[in-house]
């Protein structure tokens, strides 16, 4: 089997995959999203199946929709990534498939927006439509405050903020939980403390093992089948409805998440990875 990585540096996550896939005597060629050329209509690379690890959300919708349409299966598929990668479209896929999540209002407008803040009521959560680690969320607390953010964001603002994705404000017990998902199995689970509202490791949130629950387990595998399926991080708000889905991630980091729930999660990425993989070359046969 013909084993592909598009990354765009080599973190830790990466250097535990390509250990993984060495240990078990897996050939695999590594793409650099920062040397990356494709040439439509040339089959460039003779892979099976590429696995999807670029930071860079751009790169890796891109490069995941030409090897996609090159007839090699990937992981994440780009509609994955596409889901994923913006806030409105994984709302919208949560609500289609009736999967409990935070109330979301879409605003196209500075005006509409503010009148979709007051509805929710403050405190409300304003989020870009396109962003990762918890960078540039705001927790709006009264009018004037989202009068001046809502005026920021239409001034300063790339055209991902010219949409305005507004969120009630779910108060946490100091935590929120961030559970993995492959394939139709949620693998394990952590919380993510802190005494910050914004409760990310890579804002410095600490985190815990979080035994995985019934409702756990459901919760995260029905919103990774509704953005499409995969490897996924689905992060989970306890509340007085129970669990809802804040978001789903398709190239999360995990390197916290190892040692903390005794899990080993770049073995179970690479098994599902060559499951795929072997999957695709029946299929072509």
């Amino acid at each position: 089997m013909n084993v592909g990585v598009l990354y765009s540096r080599v973190r830790i996550e990466e250097k535990l995959l390509f250990d993984e896939l060495k240990q078990r005597g897996v050939e695999f060629g590594r793409i650099d999203d920062r040397e990356f050329v494709f040439e439509l209509g040339e089959s460039v690379f003779q892979y099976d199946v590429v696995l999807e690890r670029s930071i860079n959300h751009s790169r890796a919708l891109y490069g995941l929709k030409l090897l996609g349409d090159a007839g090699i299966t990937t992981v994440n598929t780009y509609a994955v990534a596409d889901t994923c990668g913006n806030k409105i479209l994984t709302s919208s896929a949560l609500s289609r498939d009736g999967v409990p999540s935070p109330r979301t209002l879409i605003a196209f407008t500075p005006e509409s927006a503010l009148q979709a803040i007051e509805e929710v009521g403050y405190p409300a959560v304003l989020k870009p439509a396109v962003g990762s680690w918890g960078r540039l969320l705001s927790l709006v607390s009264d009018r004037y405050a989202a009068e001046a953010i809502l005026e920021h964001k239409e001034v300063l603002g790339s055209y991902h903020h010219s949409i305005f994705y507004v969120q009630e404000y779910v108060p946490k017990p100091g935590r929120d939980i961030r559970s993995f998902v492959v394939g139709d199995d949620c693998i394990c689970a952590i919380y993510r403390y802190s005494d910050h509202w914004i409760t990310n490791t890579a804002r410095g949130g600490d985190a815990e093992n979080c035994p995985v629950t019934d409702e756990i387990a459901e919760r995260s595998v029905s919103a990774a089948r509704a953005v499409g399926g995969g490897v996924v991080a689905v992060d989970l708000l306890e509340s007085e409805r129970g669990l809802l889905v804040n978001e789903v991630n398709y190239t999360m980091e995990f390197r916290n998440s190892i040692e903390t729930t005794g899990v080993n999660i770049p073995a179970r990425i690479v098994e599902y990875l060559l499951q795929q993989g072997e999957r695709a070359g029946k299929n072509a046969a």
